[in-house]
């Protein structure tokens, strides 16, 4: 009788296991029922918005248009933002054939201030970053003192045109009257 009462337990084990498989399948189902409830109410909610015209509400097209016309003032300013600063450039640019704005000549045009090689009347000058000598020819022309770029080429022996040193003073020779 041992073995039949253990053979009775094995099984009695087997039905239990069984039974609770089945139960987790039959929760299992309920729940998918319960999903496929949900997403066919959502599919019939899709229906019913989509069936009352084009699918947009009248205030949804409005406050798109809204934005359309925000986005496009903002365009519109920042066009002519850039227009004023490109105007700007040209401005500058227009001052020097280079674009650097030409150097502020030190000299006053009343006397001038020293003397160079062979007693020669004139001004001082110290070369800036950015400097070119027609771009101080011009500074000085500016200021009413008529000089050449030969002419500070020869009160400057040694003085290379295409090379001017920042710092270095020059003598810029003044016209003779």
């Amino acid at each position: 009788m041992g073995v039949a009462c253990a053979q009775d337990s094995g099984m009695q084990q087997q039905i239990d296991q069984l039974r609770g498989q089945l139960q987790d399948l039959i929760d299992a189902q309920a729940l998918q029922a319960k999903r496929l409830d949900a997403v066919e109410q959502e599919i019939r909610e899709l229906r019913d918005k989509s069936s009352g015209g084009a699918g947009a509400s009248a205030e949804d097209l409005q406050k798109l248009a809204e934005q359309v016309q925000e986005i496009d003032k903002k365009r519109q300013e920042d066009r002519a933002l850039i227009l004023k600063e490109i105007e700007k450039l040209g401005k500058i640019g227009a001052g020097s054939p280079s674009g650097r704005k030409p150097p502020a000549a030190s000299p006053t045009t009343e006397s001038p201030g020293s003397t160079g090689a062979g007693g020669q009347k004139g001004y001082d000058y110290t070369i800036q970053r950015g400097d070119t000598l027609l771009a101080i020819v011009r500074a000085y022309r500016d200021k009413g003192i008529k000089v050449t770029t030969d002419q500070i080429l020869k009160a400057n022996p040694g003085l290379d045109a295409k090379n001017l040193i920042v710092g270095k003073t020059i003598f810029i020779p003044a016209p003779a009257q």
